[in-house]
């Protein structure tokens, strides 16, 4: 069988020897005749993955002790909600922070509960795209809370230093499609949520992390499955969690510590991203305009001079076992997605692709 290599940006590629794995103990979890999925969330053989997963990810992210990690239902679009719910009040004012379509569609979603100033900090010239740097956020003088997402998968575009600066306001971050691919000062944040299908695990979990402070803020209205303090208080146990996906991403967690951890992660991802993006700047048919100092390490999104040779380009890649490379419909395009699993060998295989493709149709 050819060697496939998947860049879809989420749910995305899992390590293989995680897959591989899974697949052994499928029907016989812990040799107990039984699979995962067939097994209660409240069996000890399931606590014990859950408390471990949190343990790793505290571990992994220097998490500190006056934080918790909840595992949530709903995905980041479900936290778009939940946070204004748990954090804000009718007539206080948040600022969000704009850079790309996630964070646009978190401030439309949380006016609904709050006063929300929306900060657009890009900046369009004919070169290029750029995001205005933290210094230059023009934020609301007397606003709490700055929700932001630094790295907009659909976009391309990413916020890399953290806001220190800002001590005075509470941060928020929607880290879904970066989580665990570089260290975080975990400090610099009130909150930070991922949906676990990039970097964690499959879909159908989201890590809240929160500082306990936040945590009675709670507005009356918010249904129990979005409660943060409740669901804590029940050890993301207030109602069945996503057994499977939960088990899976511990898998990926210790897959990530048997690696080196986030800072050895972080220089693969680097290496990776680097390939790609030289590639683009030496072949005039790939179109990259954004701003060097913005660009996204998981998500590199660059266009060609017509839609033709965009589907023809995706037509040859899929060929040469290079799979989902698509754009997001609202954006078209092509858009690599190399999260922690993908391999350089696959980021190497689209680059040769890359360099062929230019000579046979340039």
């Amino acid at each position: 069988m050819k060697k496939v290599y998947n860049f879809s940006p989420g749910p995305s590629v899992l390590p293989k020897e995680v897959m591989l794995k899974a697949k052994k103990e499928f029907n016989n979890f812990n040799n107990s005749g039984f699979s995962i999925l067939e097994i209660s969330h409240r069996d000890k053989s399931f606590i014990k993955i859950i408390r471990n997963s949190e343990k790793i990810i505290r571990e992994l992210l220097l998490v500190p002790d006056n934080y918790s990690i909840i595992f949530c239902h709903g995905g980041a679009r479900g936290q778009f909600s939940a946070i204004p719910m748990n954090l804000f009040h009718s007539k206080e004012k948040v600022d969000y922070i704009i850079s790309g379509y996630w964070s646009k569609l978190a401030a439309q979603e949380a006016k609904k509960y709050c006063l929300v100033n929306e900060i657009d900090i890009r900046e369009f010239t004919d070169k290029e795209m750029k995001l205005k740097s933290m210094e230059m956020w023009k934020l609301t003088k007397d606003s709490k809370y700055v929700h932001y997402c630094p790295n907009e998968t659909i976009d391309g575009v990413a916020i890399h230093p953290t806001p220190s600066c800002f001590y005075k306001k509470i941060f928020i971050a929607d880290y879904s499609s970066s989580i665990l691919s570089h260290p975080i000062n975990i400090k610099s944040f009130g909150v930070i949520y991922a949906g676990f299908q990039k970097n964690i695990g499959p879909s159908g979990t989201t890590l809240v992390i929160i500082k306990n402070d936040l945590l009675e803020n709670v507005n009356y209205f918010t249904p129990s499955i979005l409660n943060y303090s409740l669901q804590n208080k029940n050890q993301s146990m207030y109602n069945t969690p996503t057994t499977f996906s939960i088990y899976l991403a511990e898998m990926v967690l210790k897959w990530i510590k048997k690696k080196g951890g986030l800072k050895r992660i972080n220089i693969v991802n680097q290496n990776k991203s680097k390939i790609l993006y030289e590639t683009i700047d030496k072949n005039n048919c790939y179109i990259n305009k954004i701003s060097q100092k913005n660009r996204s390490i998981m998500n590199i999104v660059f266009h060609m001079q017509s839609s033709f040779m965009e589907n023809l380009f995706l037509k040859e890649a899929r060929k040469n076992g290079l799979f989902f490379l698509e754009g997001h419909r609202k954006k078209g395009g092509i858009r690599a997605s190399i999260y922690n699993a993908m391999p350089i060998s696959g980021v190497k295989k689209l680059s040769r692709f890359m360099k062929k493709f230019a000579i046979q149709n340039y």
